[in-house]
Formats: structure tokens, C-alpha cells, sequence
């Protein structure tokens, strides 16, 4: 069956006809006649590979056009795509559309009253990778709560989860751990749409956005990125493939250590290591756990940027041999206790932030959602029980009732 997204739906509900798959195909009335403010990125794109921005921004162009694009709002990495991770993005002006871009990874996290004055509606189109510390997760509540706040309705242009809509990995975020990597009680591999996602969100946290989901159309729950059709454009700069979006719920907890989780090498979050590491001592270690759907390939690596840049790293590489066994998260955690067990005096966590939370100070809480992984694994705690510890708690609840495809 052909997948559409949330985007292409839309174009078709403009004419009034209905898309491929039977779903949608009108025109959400929060958005007919209105003055649009579209948050969105390069991997925002219909199956011609050209971007919402500029897909919206013809359509609403001329007379009695639907509706009317009038502003930007650009995530982590830009409505580009060409600011690095962590990066902050700067108030600018569209070069293809020509209008007013306003940053929502700068000083403002969140629309502000300013960069609505000439925004009826928000409407969403961002590409998420199925994991909890992917910032356009947090970005999109962040419209909840600006809409909720200033009377503005906020539209969501749905897209498939690229790992599938069936999993659910992780412990739950814990209350005095939210940050922009995590909103409370979401598991790190949560198994859901961004429209989904950000049903759970506003009904979880009772934020009370006028909010509208237009749904892909043809997709299953089942069906991983190449069951679409869809093209793969990277969403972020370090998530190059749907491979990548695959592991990275787990390797990037690596991000929380002194451990490279690949950023610089032609295989982030895939290829993993540091300089003290032995390839094939950690490699064996962990195909001995026998972890289902993977191995791992002792690895020599020189990252080209970020940590370790420019030394010589020993490490692994994360194969994937049946993405349905997979447990990414659990994987993750493995990788860290291994490492930390091998090589007790070279391994560390990230130190402090400076942004003055004691809560969530580090790195690896916020990534993780708590201090229990950093504390059991200092304890000498064994990956096996960690994984075996984690509870969904009260976000199943809320994920069963935000469930919009079978």
C-alpha cells in the first residue's frame, strides 16, 4: 500500500480529493483562510523530494487561496538544515520564500506573542526518529503550549515513525528530569507517530492546545521506513540513513559518557569507542551476551569532529541482523556497563552541565531520564537487571488512547 504523509494528504485535501489509502482528504478547518506559521525542516518533503515550505508556500499564494503562509519557524539544526547539533539557530529570513524565519533553538524554545502577530495557526511538519531525546518532540510541545497560551490552534502534518509504531523501550522520564532532550514519563523508544506524540503530550500535561493530527495515509504500525515508499532525507546531520535511526535510541545515550558515539565518522551512532578501548575485548564481551538482532564488529575509527576528534579510537560497530529483535535501548545500555566494567579507570561520565540543575546536571540523566542508570552501573550493577527494572507506567495509558493507525 502507498504511504502518504501527513503533508501530502493536506496538498490533496485542497482540491478535495481524497488520497491514496481512504484516509483524510479534506481541508482541517483550522486552517481554511487563515495566516499559517509553519514549523518545520529539510526532511519535511512530498514524494517529489520538495519541501513543505515551499509546497505551502505556493499553495498559498493568489487569490482565493486556502490559506496564507506568513512565517517560519525553524527547530534545532534550521528550517535548512544547516546549523549543527547543539548550535543555536539565529532569527533570519527564508531565501526561497522570502519570509520572516523565527528561531525555536535560540533564545526562544517556544513561539513567543512577537512571532505570532502575523500567525493565525501553527502547523507542524517535522520528520521525528522514534526516540524521546530527539529535540522535535520537545519543540512541538513547545507549540502546544504557545498555541494553548496565545489562542492559536495548532496542526500537526503527520509522518511515520521511521523504526516502527509497534515497540515501546525504556524506562519513563522522571518527574525533575524534564529538559529539552525529554518531556516526563515518556519512554525512550516510545512507538509513536509525532502527531501521536503530541496527542499524549497535550492530553498527559492537560496543556489543552486546540489540536488537529492530519494523518498519514497507508501507513501501518508495522511498517518501518523502507515499507513506505517515502524518500529518506536526514532530519538531522548526524542521522544520515534509516539505519542509523535504529540504533540511535540506544548509542546515543553514549552521548552521556566520555565514550564516542560516532558524530565525526561516516557512521554516527553505528561506530562507537574511544581512544583506551580494545576493539576486540569489548566486542567479544558483547557478542558473548548474545543480544538479540545484533552483533558487534571490533572497530578502529579517527573521529573527524566532536569528541576524541582526530585520534585514533578502538571500538565497535553495531550490525542490526533482525531489526524486529532489536532492542536499541537495552543494546545501549550494554554498551555502557560493558565499557565501564573493562575499563574502570578510563571510563566517565560527561561532566556537569552548567546550566545550574542539580536535578539533571548531567548529560546521562537527562538522556536516560533519571540517575538510576549512572548510579546502578557505578554500583556494579549488571545491564540485564537494568533493562529488567524499567516500567511504562502511567504513559501506556496515554499511548493506547493517542493510537491513531492499526
Amino acid at each position: 500500500m502507498v504511504t502518504l504523509s501527513g503533508l501530502e494528504v493536506l496538498l490533496q485535501g485542497l482540491d478535495g480529493s481524497a488520497p491514496s489509502g481512504g484516509e483524510g482528504g479534506a481541508l482541517p478547518d483550522a486552517l481554511r483562510g487563515q495566516r499559517i506559521g509553519l514549523v518545520t525542516n529539510p526532511a519535511a518533503v512530498d514524494r517529489d523530494l520538495r519541501q513543505a515550505s515551499d509546497r505551502l508556500w505556493a499553495a498559498g499564494r493568489g487569490a482565493g487561496a486556502p490559506f496564507r503562509l506568513t512565517r517560519l519557524f525553524g527547530p534545532e539544526h534550521g528550517v535548512r538544515g544547516d546549523y549543527v547539533d547543539g548550535s543555536s539557530v539565529p532569527d533570519s529570513v527564508d531565501g526561497a520564500t522570502g519570509l520572516p524565519v523565527s528561531s525555536l533553538y535560540g533564545e526562544h524554545r517556544r513561539p513567543v506573542a512577537a512571532t505570532l502577530e502575523d500567525v493565525d495557526v501553527l502547523v507542524v511538519d517535522l520528520q521525528d526518529v522514534g526516540a524521546r531525546f530527539y529535540t522535535y518532540q520537545v519543540t512541538v510541545a513547545g507549540c502546544l503550549e504557545a498555541g494553548a497560551a496565545h489562542g492559536r490552534p495548532v496542526v500537526v502534518l503527520d509522518r511515520p515513525n521511521p523504526i516502527g509504531g509497534l515497540l515501546v523501550e525504556g524506562p519513563a522520564l522522571e518527574p525533575g528530569f524534564e529538559s529539552f532532550v525529554g518531556r516526563r514519563g515518556q519512554p525512550v523508544r516510545h512507538g509513536l507517530t509525532l502527531g501521536e506524540v503530541a496527542a499524549t503530550v497535550n492530553a498527559g500535561e492537560g496543556i489543552g492546545a486546540d489540536l488537529t493530527v492530519v494523518p498519514c495515509a497507508g501507513w501501518r504500525r508495522a511498517d518501518w521506513w523502507d515499507a513506505t515508499g517515502l524518500p529518506w532525507v536526514i532530519p538531522s546531520p548526524n542521522l544520515p540513513t534509516p539505519d542509523t535511526a535504529a540504533v540511535y535510541p540506544g548509542t546515543c545515550l553514549l552521548e552521556g559518557t566520555l565514550l564516542s558515539e560516532g558524530r565525526g565518522t561516516t557512521r554516527p551512532f553505528e561506530i562507537v569507542g574511544a581512544p583506551w578501548i580494545d576493539p576486540d575485548r569489548w566486542a567479544d564481551a558483547l557478542n558473548e551476551r548474545a543480544l538479540p538482532g545484533a552483533r558487534f564488529r571490533p572497530q578502529w575509527f579517527r573521529p573527524a569532529t566532536a569528541k576524541h576528534a582526530g585520534v585514533r579510537c578502538g571500538g565497535v560497530q553495531v550490525h542490526v541482523t533482525d531489526r524486529e529483535a532489536f532492542r536499541p535501548v537495552a543494546a545501549g545500555v550494554h554498551l555502557i556497563e560493558t565499557a565501564r566494567r573493562l575499563w574502570p579507570g578510563e571510563f566517565g561520565w560527561r561532566p556537569p552541565s552548567r546550566d545550574g540543575d542539580a536535578r539533571a546536571s548531567r548529560a546521562i540523566d537527562r538522556l536516560y531520564g533519571s540517575a538510576d542508570l549512572r548510579r546502578r552501573i557505578d554500583g556494579g550493577e549488571d545491564a540485564a537487571s537494568i533493562v529488567a527494572s524499567w516500567d511504562g507506567g502511567a504513559f501506556e495509558a496515554l499511548r493506547r488512547d493517542a493510537l491513531r493507525y492499526p
